[in-house]
């Protein structure tokens, strides 16, 4: 009995210093993994044209979040010149209109006129989500593509939170691109064969996740930015990897992550001056925002990513699909193959976004799923 005693309490001892964070071996190896891909991503990207040529796509409707700077804008250019209609999802719709003039100035005469919209959506509000994906569902229309791209890393800055009580980091890299997704299945279904495609980091190596304090509200970690940008970001793929194993093969979606590699855009204008000076003094390892695009411009129209999706899930791989900034496929971080923490963060994801935890079965079904967020109507 006493032997017993003795294997639980060191079990519970275990599990309650894992809870407190990555172990150092993890933690350096995560490290690693990241000054690594600094070093090596252009040459391991060597063998990627730039601009990345995409296949024909004019069938294609894509969503891109956070598309009026850096990667998303280079995503969506791309993807429109390419033929694809592409709404531009972003929170200043003026700033994306005079970028679409722009672009249709300069490719007069190149071809047809480029087919892009824009509609408005703040992802520091889950209400602005829901008046999203309703709008956009209520056109009845396909969606073949939805690029989480957005995201924020303020470097250095305090804990903040958004109107609806959660820190900021957490709210725009994860919870947010994790109602979107969800409430717009109907609409990827509607245009499947289909992809959610994840604007993910490789500092994701470096992150911890405790469903217990995802919002840093307990204290038993002091809060960095670096923190809540690396656990969102670790979030957001074990959320992928829960909603790649709910959605069933027959709704022909894809769910993959990717990494745009170590990239100078709009997301260093957060980073103190000392840290954006050491961006620009070391060009030949940072990637530009072209450069970026291109790992999530293959997931999102390359043939062979549904094919790989959908031979992980016949594997039963514990993590969904991940591909790297050289368009390889990859394995995410060893945290990140922790299925049971995946659905802990899976079921108190949905509590924090106001859903049902059979939300994704009710859509799929076609039935509605109630948000506590928004407008939606009463069932």
């Amino acid at each position: 009995m006493a032997t017993t005693s003795s294997s639980t309490e060191e079990a519970k001892n275990k599990d309650e210093r894992k809870k407190r964070g990555l172990g150092w071996i993890e933690w350096l190896r995560g490290w690693f993994h990241l000054v690594y891909e600094m070093l090596f991503q252009r040459i391991m990207a060597s063998h990627l044209q730039n601009p990345m040529p995409l296949p024909p796509i004019n069938d294609l409707t894509c969503i891109v979040t956070g598309s009026t700077s850096g990667i998303g804008l280079e995503i969506a250019r791309q993807l429109a010149q390419s033929g694809a209609h592409v709404i531009m999802a972003v929170r200043k719709p003026q700033v994306a209109q005079e970028l679409i003039q722009k672009w249709q100035n300069e490719w007069s005469g190149m071809g047809l006129p480029l087919n892009i919209e824009v509609m408005e959506v703040d992802l520091l509000s889950l209400d602005s989500v829901v008046r999203f994906a309703d709008a956009w569902n209520a056109r009845s229309g396909p969606l073949h593509v939805l690029i989480n791209n957005a995201g924020i890393f303020s470097i250095g800055e305090p804990q903040r939170f958004s109107k609806d009580g959660y820190e900021e980091h957490l709210q725009v890299n994860h919870l947010a691109p994790a109602l979107l997704s969800v409430l717009l299945l109907p609409s990827l279904i509607r245009g499947s064969p289909s992809r959610i495609v994840n604007v993910n980091s490789v500092m994701h190596h470096v992150g911890f996740v405790d469903p217990d304090d995802m919002n840093f509200t307990s204290g038993k970690r002091k809060f960095t930015s670096m923190l809540g940008y690396s656990n969102s970001k670790l979030a957001q793929v074990m959320f992928s990897t829960v909603l790649t194993k709910r959605l069933p093969a027959e709704a022909g979606i894809s769910v993959v992550c990717v990494s745009p590699g170590i990239v100078h855009t709009n997301v260093a204008r957060d980073l103190s001056k000392l840290v954006q000076a050491a961006y620009h003094l070391i060009p030949y390892f940072i990637f530009n925002a072209q450069e970026g695009s291109r790992s999530t411009l293959f997931a999102a129209t390359d043939p062979q990513v549904p094919e790989y999706c959908e031979m992980l899930k016949a594997d039963e791989w514990p993590v969904c699909a991940y591909l790297s900034q050289d368009c390889r496929p990859t394995n995410p971080s060893e945290e990140a193959h922790n299925i049971q923490t995946s659905y802990e963060v899976w079921e108190k994801t949905l509590e924090m976004i106001g859903l049902p935890l059979d939300a994704v079965e009710k859509l799929i079904e076609g039935e509605k799923a109630k948000c506590r967020y928004g407008t939606q109507e009463e069932e």
